[in-house]
C-alpha cells in the first residue's frame, strides 16, 4: 500500500493543502487539536472532491443504462463469433462505438478519486511516521497527532501492536473497537448501495450477463472493503466511509428522480408523477418533462410501465404532447399514426350541432331538403284530441286528366311521393 501511494505522490501536496485550509477553519471552532476540527477537514475534502466528480458520475449512469441497453446485442455477437476471438473483439467495439458508450466509462467516479484516496493515505501514514508531508508542518504534525476520534487517533490501524498505538496516545482496545465499527459501517454502505442499484434501478425485463456480474459485485465489494479496512488508518477509513455515504445518498436521489426504463424504480415514480399531473394538471421541472417527451417519443416501444402512465393520463382527461408537456383532452386533438407516435394539434374541435327535430307534416311538405323556412312558424303540438282535424301539410291534388303526369313518373310532386293509394282519412294533430 506505501508503494501504490508513493505512485501518487505528486497530488499530495494539493491534497494537504486542502487539508490546512478547512483544518484553519474547524480548528477555530472546535480547537486545532481536537479530532472533531480534523476530522471533519477530512469530511470536507471528500465532499469537495464529489462535488467536482458529478459530472462524472452523470456519465456514469448514462454508461451503465446504455451497457444495459446493448446486453442482448452484446450476447448475440458472442454466440456468433464464439469462435473467432478477434472477430468478436472488433464487432464488440464497433457496437460501443455505434452507441457511444464505453465498459470503462462505468468506473470513471472511481478511477477519478484514486489519486486523491491514495495522497490522503500517504499524508496520514506520514502522521503516523512522525514526518512532514506536503504543506503540513512539524507544528500541524504535533497537532494531528494529538486529534483522537472517539479515542482512536488518526493515523492509527486495526493491525497496529500496542506499543504503536501507545506511542500516539491511545489504547489498543479504543483503536481496534472504533476502527471495527467504521469497516462494518464502510462494507455495510457499499453492501446497501449496490444491493438497491440491483433490486429497484435495473431493467427486470431484460435478463443479461451484466445482471449476474453486479449481483456478484454485490457482495465481491464488501469484502474487499473489509479486506482492505484493516489495513488502513482511521483518517482513510473516515475518508472511505464518507464516501460510501455520499455515493449511497446521490443514487438514492438519482433513482428517485431519474430511474432506468423497466425498473420498480421506473413504476413508483410514475405513479408519483401521475398522481401530481392529475391533481395540477402540468408537469413540474425539466426533469419530468424531459421523461414524459422520453415515453412520448416511444410509441408502441413503451413499457408496461410506462403505458399504464399514458393510460392513467388519459382516463383522467389529460394528453402527453411530444414536448413534454400535459394539457386537457379538451384542447388537443390527438393522431397516432402506424408506428406508434402521437401527433397532437391544440385546436380545438368543434362541437356538432344537432339538428332540430321536425314534426311529421314537415317532414312529408318539406321532402328531402330537411330544412325549415326561417319566416314560417314552428307548428305546435297538443296533447289533447282537437274536435277538428286540422290539416298542417298542404293539400296534395290529384293530377288534373289530360295534364301529362303519369304516376312514376319524375314531374309527380313530393306531397304525392309520400302518400298512400286510396282515399285519405283527416289526420289528427302531429303528437310529439
Amino acid at each position: 500500500m506505501d508503494t501504490i501511494a508513493n505512485l501518487f505522490s505528486f497530488i499530495t501536496t494539493p491534497v494537504s493543502w486542502v487539508i490546512v485550509q478547512f483544518h484553519t477553519v474547524y480548528g477555530a471552532i472546535f480547537g486545532p487539536d481536537t479530532g472533531w476540527a480534523w476530522g471533519l477537514s477530512i469530511v470536507s475534502l471528500v465532499i469537495l472532491i464529489r462535488i467536482c466528480l458529478i459530472p462524472l458520475f452523470v456519465k456514469q449512469i448514462k454508461a451503465t443504462r446504455a451497457m444495459q441497453t446493448l446486453q442482448p446485442e452484446m450476447k448475440k455477437i458472442q454466440e456468433r463469433y464464439k469462435n473467432d476471438k478477434q472477430r468478436q473483439s472488433e464487432e464488440m467495439m464497433k457496437l460501443y462505438k455505434d452507441a457511444g458508450t464505453n465498459p470503462l466509462s462505468s468506473c470513471l467516479p472511481i478511477l477519478a478519486q484514486s489519486p486523491f484516496f491514495f495522497a490522503l493515505y500517504h499524508v496520514l501514514n506520514g502522521i503516523a511516521s512522525g514526518e512532514t508531508v506536503g504543506v503540513i508542518n512539524q507544528s500541524l504534525l504535533e497537532s494531528a497527532q494529538k486529534a483522537h476520534i472517539f479515542g482512536a487517533p488518526l493515523a492509527a490501524k486495526f493491525l497496529d501492536s500496542a506499543a504503536d498505538v501507545e506511542k500516539l496516545g491511545a489504547s489498543l482496545m479504543d483503536v481496534r473497537v472504533v476502527t471495527a465499527i467504521m469497516i462494518v459501517l464502510m462494507s455495510g454502505s457499499q453492501f446497501y448501495t449496490q444491493r438497491q442499484l440491483m433490486t429497484k434501478n435495473v431493467d427486470t425485463t431484460v435478463k443479461t450477463p451484466f445482471m449476474q456480474q453486479q449481483k456478484m459485485l454485490m457482495y465481491v465489494f464488501p469484502i474487499m472493503f473489509a479486506f482492505f479496512g484493516i489495513r488502513f488508518p482511521v483518517g482513510v477509513l473516515i475518508y472511505w466511509l464518507t464516501t460510501n455515504v455520499w455515493t449511497m445518498g446521490q443514487q438514492m436521489y438519482v433513482i428517485r428522480n431519474n430511474p432506468t426504463p423497466g425498473s420498480k424504480a421506473q413504476a413508483a415514480y410514475l405513479e408519483r408523477l401521475q398522481k401530481h399531473v392529475t391533481q395540477h394538471g402540468k408537469t413540474r421541472g425539466r426533469g419530468q418533462k424531459a421523461i414524459v417527451k422520453a415515453i412520448v417519443a416511444k410509441g408502441r416501444d413503451r413499457n408496461e410501465f410506462e403505458r399504464k402512465f399514458i393510460n392513467g393520463l388519459t382516463k383522467a382527461g389529460l394528453v402527453a404532447q411530444p414536448d413534454g408537456l400535459v394539457v386537457t383532452g379538451e384542447n388537443v386533438t390527438v393522431v397516432e399514426s402506424e408506428d406508434g407516435t402521437t401527433a397532437t394539434t391544440a385546436a380545438a374541435a368543434p362541437k356538432r350541432q344537432q339538428p332540430k327535430r321536425q314534426t311529421k307534416a314537415q317532414r312529408q311538405s318539406g321532402g328531402t331538403s330537411g330544412s325549415t323556412p326561417a319566416d314560417e312558424p314552428e307548428p305546435k303540438t297538443s296533447l289533447t284530441k282537437s274536435d277538428e282535424p286540422q290539416d298542417t301539410k298542404p293539400s296534395a291534388a290529384k293530377p288534373a286528366p289530360g295534364s301529362g303526369n303519369k304516376p312514376g313518373t319524375g314531374s309527380r310532386s313530393k306531397a304525392q311521393s309520400g302518400q298512400r293509394k286510396g282515399p285519405q282519412r283527416p289526420k289528427s294533430p302531429s303528437k310529439k
